[in-house]
C-alpha cells in the first residue's frame, strides 16, 4: 500500500502536464451526464453536483429526482433536462425506477448516482436497474447512499464494463471497509481501489487500482459543509463527461475542489462559504490551472 510519501503531489505544474482533453464541436462532443439522487427533502445534492458537472465542462445535464421535485428542480436549473422518479411515502426515491430512466442510462456517458438519496435497500435495487442499462463505454461516479449501497453489496461492480470512480468522506469509506480508518488514508485509499476496481477520490487521497497515487494538499475545513461532497462529486461527473479518464478526472476534480474553497476564502473566511458558491468558482479554477 502506498504511503503520504509514496503519493504524487497535486500541483499545477502536475496537472499542466497532464491536461484534460481540449473542448472541441458540439455539447455532445463534451459528454452527457446523468445525475440520479435526491429524495423529497434533499433535491439539491442533485441540483448542486449537476451543475457542478457543467462548471466542469460536461456539454449535456441530465437530472432524475424525485417527481414531487422535478418541476421546480427544472425551473432552478433550467439547462438540464429533468425527469421525476417515482418515490414511496416517505419521499425516497424507489428503487424500481421507469423505463425511461433506463433508456437515460443506456445513452449517458457518465453516471452520477447517490447525491441525495436517503434509503439503502432503494438505493440498492436502483443500482442493479441502472447499471445493468449504463452502456459498457459509460463512466459511473458513486457517492452518498450509493456508497452505502455497495457496502452492502462489494461485488455490485465486480464484471462490469463501466469504469468508475468513487468519491467516499472518511465515514462513508469506513462504511466500505468494514472497519474504522486508520490514519494512513493514503493506504487506506489503495485499499479501497482494488477492493472495489475503482478509482477512489478520499479526502484528498486519490488512488487508482494499478496502483498510482496522489494525494491533493490545497484543501482547508471550509470543504467540510453541507453540500461540499455533492459538488465535488460533480466536478468529477463533469470532468468525466469531456473525456478525461478516471484518475485524471478524480485528480483534477480534487484541486478544482479544493482550489475553489480557497478563493472563496478572503471573501468568506476559512469556514463562511457554501456549496453552491463552490460551484461558481469551478469553471475558473479549472480554466487558471
Amino acid at each position: 500500500m502506498p504511503s503520504r510519501s509514496e503519493e504524487r503531489v497535486i500541483t499545477p505544474q502536475l496537472l499542466r502536464e497532464w491536461p484534460l482533453p481540449s473542448p472541441q464541436g458540439s455539447k455532445e462532443a463534451r459528454g452527457t451526464v446523468l445525475v440520479i439522487g435526491g429524495s423529497r427533502y434533499t433535491p439539491g445534492a442533485v441540483l448542486l453536483a449537476g451543475v457542478a458537472a457543467l462548471r466542469a465542462g460536461a456539454g449535456r445535464l441530465q437530472l432524475a429526482v424525485t417527481g414531487s421535485t422535478a418541476t421546480a428542480l427544472s425551473i432552478a436549473v433550467p439547462e438540464a433536462k429533468v425527469v421525476g422518479l417515482p418515490e414511496n411515502d416517505g419521499g425516497s426515491v424507489l428503487g424500481d425506477v421507469p423505463d425511461h430512466l433506463l433508456e437515460m442510462a443506456a445513452t449517458a456517458d457518465v453516471l452520477a448516482i447517490g447525491c441525495g438519496l436517503d434509503d439503502i435497500e432503494e438505493t440498492q435495487r436502483l443500482l442493479h436497474r441502472v447499471l445493468d442499462a449504463a452502456g459498457k463505454d459509460a463512466s459511473v461516479v458513486l457517492d452518498a447512499y450509493a456508497l452505502g449501497a455497495l457496502s452492502k453489496e462489494p461485488g455490485l461492480l465486480a464484471d462490469r464494463p463501466q469504469s468508475a470512480v468513487l468519491t467516499p468522506n472518511v465515514t462513508e469509506a469506513e462504511h466500505l471497509l468494514g472497519r474504522a480508518t486508520r490514519d494512513d488514508l493514503a493506504a487506506e485509499a489503495m485499499e479501497l481501489a482494488r477492493r472495489y476496481g475503482a478509482t477512489v477520490s478520499l479526502y484528498g487521497h486519490i488512488a487508482d487500482p494499478d496502483g498510482r497515487a496522489w494525494r491533493e494538499e490545497s484543501g482547508d475545513a471550509g470543504l467540510g459543509t453541507s453540500g461540499s461532497g455533492d459538488v465535488r462529486a460533480g466536478i468529477v461527473a463533469g470532468l468525466l463527461g469531456r473525456g478525461a479518464e478516471p484518475a485524471q478526472a478524480a485528480c483534477w476534480g480534487a484541486f478544482a475542489h479544493a482550489v475553489s474553497g480557497q478563493r472563496l476564502a478572503p471573501r468568506f473566511g476559512r469556514t463562511g462559504f457554501l456549496a453552491r458558491e463552490l460551484v461558481d468558482e469551478v469553471a475558473y479554477t479549472i480554466a487558471t490551472v
